[in-house]
């Protein structure tokens, strides 16, 4: 799914079956993924250090400087699992838009329902 040679960019196309990864005009497709993203790292990782604070377990300035670098380099680290997963939901929940199921590989006209 991913280019082997760039670690945050998307090939075109799946090499083995020609599946297109990139929807066209569909710029909004991979926002879901943003949204996991941000989900995620919000949840696991930035919630228990403001809890950890909160309780006196962590101290305050450690805390912040923690969620500032665990902010950005979270998503980083999930930018690959976080598009695959949203891809896998997307086909999962709406099969019937894949090419092997008559589908176009997007929702519209044309698109098997």
């Amino acid at each position: 799914m991913f280019r082997a040679d760039a670690r945050f960019r998307l090939n075109p196309a799946c090499p083995a079956c020609g599946f297109a990864f990139e929807r066209g005009n569909d710029e909004g497709f991979f926002l879901g993924s943003m949204s996991l993203n941000y989900g995620v790292t919000l949840v696991v990782y930035l919630l228990p250090l403001a809890l950890l604070a909160y309780r006196g377990v962590l101290p305050v300035k450690v805390a912040a400087v923690l969620a500032g670098v665990g902010a950005l380099g979270v998503p980083a680290l999930l930018y690959r699992p976080s598009r695959s997963w949203w891809l896998m939901n997307y086909y999962f929940f709406l099969p019937q838009h894949l090419p092997a199921n008559g589908g176009t590989g997007r929702a519209g006209p044309g698109d098997a329902r």
